[in-house]
Order: C-alpha cells, then structure tokens, then sequence
C-alpha cells in the first residue's frame, strides 16, 4: 500500500515552502487540514491517481484514503491543493475508473468506420482494497458499422461492480460521411447582383426625379 507523510496544519498559517496545503474528511471523520510535501505528493499520485488507496501518516494520525480532488496551477500545472477521502472500512465505496482501450476494431480498420467513446471514467462500487487502477475496454468486439459495446459486456475484476445502468454504451462505431462537393453556379450570382444593381439604380433615380419635381 502507499504511504504518505504528511503535517497537521493551522488552517491560517501559510503553508512551508516545498509543502502543499491539503484536507482529508470522510462520512465519519472530521475534516481534518494538513500539509504534505509537493515532490512526495506527485510520486504518490502519479502511481496511485484516485483509485489506489493511499495511507496518509502523520501528526493527525494515520488514515487509509483516497486521493479525491487535485487542483493544479494553470501555468505551472503543478498541484497546489489536495483533498483526500477517508472510506469507512468494510464498506463498498462508489468511485470513477479510468477506461482504457485496446485492441483493434475490424470495423475501423476495415470498414473505414469511426470510433466513438462514449464514456472515458466508469462508475463502479467497489471495497477500496478491489479498486482497480483502469478498466480495459477490447474494441476488437466491434466488427460492424452498428456495433456497440455496452457498460454489461465489460470484464471486471473480482469485487467490482457496476454503478451504471448496464445496458448503458461505452463505445459505439459510426459510419464515416463523405462531404458532397457544392458547385456554385457563378453565372446565376452574377445575373442576380446585376439585376439588384439595376433594381437600386432605378430607385436612385425615382428619388432624384421626386426629389426636383417637390422643388
């Protein structure tokens, strides 16, 4: 299991130089503000993303958690604020799975189809220590033009299962449209600017002669 050091913090206190401010809670822990080192938090989260569980150790006492929510400098992208989720042990918890897909679709490579995905992050329930890193989605299924594969046709890991309604589609292939070529007919534009050219000379001309008529 992962591990990460981290410091109680006072939530008014600026944050030590090389640390980021972050905060784990859960349905039955209080919200609790702590610090961890940025370089320590990256590693950690490189690896675990936030699915894995990862025990928080520290000054507040250790936690089994879940890296919840990252926020990220715009420019720098580096992180600088992290929330972590402390499950209740023995119970099921209800977390987004990256899907991952591989393969290749007879469809695609033969057909010329176009592949759509659906869903990128599955809904699932799971005991944490079953949580899987990614679910694997094999597009090889997809041999027709009006082939889908639907959330039920996925294969779980032991443990896992499904928070989604199971006929839901994960990916679907499409039929490739061609883009029809539009002449344009030059010699209809050009009669027509002519005549509105003419229609707006005669108008002129009306006005004109209204015009020295009043006078």
């Amino acid at each position: 299991m992962l591990e990460l050091e981290t410091r109680k913090r006072e939530a008014r206190k600026p944050v030590e130089d090389g640390y980021i401010p972050a905060v784990f809670y859960g349905k039955s822990t209080e919200s609790t503000p702590i610090s961890v080192k940025v370089i320590n938090f990256q590693k950690v989260f490189e690896e675990a993303g936030e699915s894995t569980v990862v025990t928080i150790k520290g000054d507040a006492g250790d936690q089994d958690a879940l890296i919840h929510d990252v926020q990220f400098d715009v420019i720098t992208g580096r992180p600088i604020h992290a929330d972590f989720y402390v499950f209740e042990k023995g119970k099921k918890i209800e977390v987004e799975i990256p899907l991952e897909f591989v393969g290749k679709s007879p469809a695609v490579a033969d057909l010329g189809g176009i592949l759509v995905k659906v869903v990128h992050d599955l809904p699932i329930m799971a005991q944490p220590k079953d949580l899987p890193h990614n679910i694997n989605v094999d597009i090889s299924a997809l041999i027709g033009l009006d082939s889908t594969i639907q959330a039920k046709d996925l294969d779980l890991p032991t443990g896992v299962e499904l928070a989604i309604d199971p006929e839901d589609v994960i990916c679907a292939i499409t039929e490739a449209k061609e883009e029809e070529d539009v002449e344009l007919d030059l010699e209809s534009i050009e009669v027509e600017q002519k005549g509105k050219k003419e229609e707006e000379g005669e108008a002129s001309e009306g006005t004109d002669e209204q015009t020295k008529a009043e006078k």
